[in-house]
Formats: C-alpha cells, sequence, structure tokens
C-alpha cells in the first residue's frame, strides 16, 4: 500500500490475490481508499448517529465493468451506499413547498433475523422540462495518453454529443482539455450553436501527460466568469484521475476545489478506464466539491447519466444531512456503508459544514441494521428521522422531522422497495466478505430481488434491476471460483 498524504491508496492487486501479470487482473493499478466498516454502536453509549448523504454512483458501474469481464472487483472499491443509490426507488414526491421528501420501513433482517434492518429514503422533486434552470457546462476533459481508447475518449466524445442534442439554446458549454498542457478548446458557447459544440468535441484526441491541476483552476475560473444567476453552473470532469504534471496531491486539489465552493459551482466527474483508474482521487475530489461522482463502463452509462437522467445534474437539495436518534427499544445500531459520509453530531445544524446534494427526481437510501432491546415491543417508537437541506447553496437550511417505529415484526410487511435495498447490501456484503454478512449468500441475495423483475411504478425503465440480476449470478461464480483458487494454495 502507498501512502499518500491524509489518504491511504490501496492497489487492487493487493486486495484479491492477484498478481500484475495475471491477464485476468484488469483492475491492476486502480487505486481506492481503504474502507474500515461501521462497526456496532450501543444506544446506551452513542444514542445519536449522523452522516452526509451520498449520490454517487460510481462504486456499482465500476463493480459492473469487473464482473462483465469476468474478474472480481477490489473489496476496498464496494461502496454499499453507491449501489444503493445507483437505483431509483419507489418514493413518494415532495409535497407543498418542499423539495425533499423522506420517508422509512423496519422489518425483519434477512441476515440475521434476530435483527431488524431499517430503511431510510430521500426524494428529491422531479422538475419538469421547462422547470430546468439555465445551464452554464463547463466541460474539462482529460486527452492524455491514459484516456485514449475505445472505452475512454471515443466513448466519452459520443455521449457529449447525445446531452448536447438535449440541451436547449440558451444553455451555455465551454470546452477545456489538459494532457501535457491546458487548453481552452472552446469558450462558452450557446447551445443553439451546437454544430461547433460538437466539432470541437468530435477533434478530441487523447495523447501525452496529465496536468489536472492547472486545468481544474481554468475550469472554475471559466464557470466563474459566465456564471449564471438562479442556474445550473456545473464543471463537468471527464477523466481516469491520473494527474502526473503540476498540481497531483489530493489534498491540494482537495484545497482548490474547497476554495470555490461559495461560488455556486458544481462539480461532477465522470470517471472512465481501468488498470491506472484513480477512484480514491476522484470520489475526494466530488466529496469537497459539491460534487457527484459516476463510473462510466459503456455507451448505456453514458445514456444513462447524460441523456436518460440528465436533470439530476440539477440539484434540488444541497448540504443534505441526515441524523437518526435511537431510543431504549434499540440496543445497538450499524450504519451499512456512508463510512467515510459521517459527521459529527454537532454538524447536523452547521449550515457552514458541506455536505451531499441531490438531484431532480433521485431518490437516496441508506441502511442500518438494528439490534432490538428487552424494552422493544410491537408499539415501540424505534428512533426519529430528522434531515436538514438547503434548496440553494448558501441559504439556511430546512428541516423534515418523522418518528421511526410500530414496524414491530409479524405487524408489518416489508415492501419490494425494502427487499430490493436488502439485497444490494447483501450482495455489497458478499463482494466485500463483511465480517457483518451473517446468514447473506447469493441464493438470499436472489431471493430478495425478485423485486427486480416488475419494478414498481415504472422506476426501472432503462432494465437495470435485471441486468443486476444477470451480475448477481455470474459473481456467485466468481465467488465460488475464487474460494477453489483459496483452499488449493493453501494445501
Amino acid at each position: 500500500m502507498q501512502d499518500y498524504g491524509a489518504y491511504m491508496y490501496v492497489d487492487a492487486n493487493d486486495i484479491n490475490g492477484f498478481s500484475d501479470n495475471d491477464p485476468e487482473n484488469q483492475s491492476a493499478g486502480d487505486k481506492f481508499d481503504e474502507i474500515v466498516e461501521n462497526s456496532f454502536i450501543k444506544v446506551s453509549e452513542q444514542p445519536v448517529s449522523t452522516f452526509s448523504i451520498d449520490a454517487d454512483g460510481a462504486a456499482y458501474s465500476y463493480m459492473r465493468r469487473c464482473i462483465s469481464n469476468s474478474f472480481l472487483p477490489s473489496r476496498n472499491s464496494v461502496r454499499i451506499e453507491e449501489y444503493l443509490n445507483y437505483f431509483t426507488f419507489d418514493y413518494a414526491e415532495p409535497s407543498g413547498n418542499e423539495t425533499v421528501a423522506i420517508n422509512a420501513e423496519m422489518g425483519i433482517c434477512p441476515w440475521n433475523t434476530e435483527h431488524y434492518l431499517l430503511r431510510l429514503g430521500l426524494k428529491g422533486k422531479s422538475l419538469q422540462e421547462s422547470e430546468m434552470p439555465k445551464a452554464n457546462f463547463i466541460l474539462l476533459i482529460d486527452t492524455s495518453g491514459s484516456m485514449y481508447g475505445a472505452d475512454r475518449i471515443d466513448l466519452l466524445k459520443s455521449g457529449l454529443c447525445n446531452m448536447i442534442d438535449h440541451m436547449r439554446p440558451t444553455d451555455r458549454v465551454a470546452v477545456i482539455t489538459y494532457a501535457g498542457e491546458v487548453k481552452r478548446v472552446l469558450e462558452s458557447t450557446l447551445v443553439k450553436d451546437a454544430s461547433r459544440i460538437k466539432k470541437a468535441i468530435n477533434r478530441l484526441e487523447a495523447s501525452g501527460s496529465t496536468s489536472g491541476g492547472a486545468a481544474m483552476k481554468m475550469a472554475y475560473d471559466e464557470a466563474v466568469e459566465h456564471y449564471a444567476e438562479g442556474g445550473n453552473n456545473r464543471i463537468i470532469m471527464c477523466t481516469d484521475g491520473d494527474f502526473n504534471v503540476g498540481v497531483t496531491s489530493t489534498d491540494a486539489l482537495v484545497e482548490m476545489v474547497e476554495s470555490y465552493l461559495d461560488k455556486g459551482i458544481y462539480l461532477s466527474i465522470m470517471g472512465f478506464g481501468s488498470g491506472n483508474y484513480q477512484d480514491s482521487r476522484m470520489e475526494s475530489l466530488s466529496n469537497h466539491g459539491n460534487g457527484t461522482y459516476t463510473y462510466i463502463d459503456s455507451e448505456d452509462e453514458m445514456m444513462k447519466v447524460f441523456v436518460h437522467e440528465r436533470s439530476r445534474f440539477v440539484s434540488v437539495a444541497n448540504d443534505t444531512k441526515c441524523q437518526v436518534k435511537f431510543f431504549d427499544a434499540i440496543d445497538s445500531y450499524r450504519l451499512i456503508g456512508y463510512e467515510n459520509r459521517v459527521m459529527n453530531n454537532e454538524d447536523f445544524e452547521n449550515d457552514k459544514k458541506d455536505a451531499g446534494e441531490i438531484g431532480s427526481g433521485q431518490t437516496i437510501t441508506a441502511l442500518y441494521e438494528l439490534i432490538p432491546s428487552d424494552s422493544m415491543t410491537q408499539n415501540a417508537t424505534a428512533a426519529s428521522f430528522d434531515v436538514r437541506y438547503k434548496k440553494a447553496l448558501g441559504e439556511e437550511s430546512r428541516p423534515l422531522h418523522m418518528d421511526v417505529g410500530r414496524y414491530y415484526a409479524g405487524t408489518t410487511k416489508t415492501g419490494t422497495e425494502f427487499n430490493f435495498a436488502a439485497g444490494l447490501a447483501a450482495y455489497g456484503m458478499l463482494l466485500k466478505d463483511s465480517e457483518y454478512k451473517g446468514e447473506a449468500s447469493f441464493g438470499m441475495v436472489k431471493e430478495l430481488l425478485k423485486s427486480a423483475e416488475k419494478p414498481a411504478n415504472g422506476v426501472d425503465p432503462l432494465g437495470l434491476r435485471i441486468r443486476l440480476l444477470e451480475l448477481v449470478n455470474k459473481a456467485e461464480t466468481l465467488k465460488a471460483a475464487e474460494a477453489m483458487r483459496e483452499t488449493e494454495s493453501e494445501r
């Protein structure tokens, strides 16, 4: 492992037992932060749990690429919150003057039937096309040699051109590239001149070293210069994250990103490729830059992000934080995932503390595994669920509240969305070989995911849940093969 400032980077080949020379190890050299799973916490010692929401989905599509290419993802690439939040859940729309709605559901924990599972849900308001704010996009594109290839620069150009086709004539796009040098390929241009923008995109070629830090500063300066009041001012950064010229320290890059937080500019990072993929850096930058982080593994994913779910580039909830207070009915609790999103409890009401953004129509899901106390009864209130969010950056946060309970075993049947979330979490724990996986098995995962066959209310128009079932079947085979190799190596 390599120590990189305040972050611990873990090579993929340190995790799954592959060597750099193994042709099946296509992820060798990819780097991820080490994940130390959240443990159980006694309610008597710490009854309140606080975390920032995470709207990213990069870990899921990275896993999909690995499984589709017949190798297991490194265990530290498995961020269960991103598996959950890659999907859209059937949650109710906000009502009244709110742009976020919250909900909760509690039932028996499938992998430990003596425990309970609490599902918390948030839904960002779905905006109509006419309600979308004016866009001021800065396309910040890595054109270094590591981005060469059909699954990188070629895939990127195709997706960006598709996005331009769905933008409005009054929206603006600029293109900045970075390799051995930083270039403003296209100054901020109205989308009514779409042919000019596409021509600039299609001319892009990958070669040279990577000078990402200087490029980020130019992108932010461009966004400030053409800032759209009340608009969606956003840098869309497309890269494998391998900066090797100029400012390369993750800490220095984070400091730069944070210096622009009060400018009202968002950062969306799109990751590409493998073999030298710097997941750690990109996740950290997006976490600190009012950002979201996605991994692009296919043309379908490009269409999902840039066309079908393009409304998610519009943030309807900013600096969104969750706080759960557990009562006497619960002995201990464990937040599943969100390890690098846990916050100090006192930060919940501190509007200066940065937290996660929710896009238009986007759903956020979190799970707690709960150990009941002796005082748990059918009418017990297990917890309170509070959320604070801002409609716009810089505003005061707005509170939401609900009590969670009276879902005691046998009185309420859990719904398909509860089971789907539980299945995703169990799948992630199996891939991680989590110490908390209990009785989870691939058979259990597939049983829980049966709702994928008939998703409620058209929440899965792209058929992503069906494809998940296919990945689970293949992952089961790969895990069995891994277990056999380990057994043989011990002989």
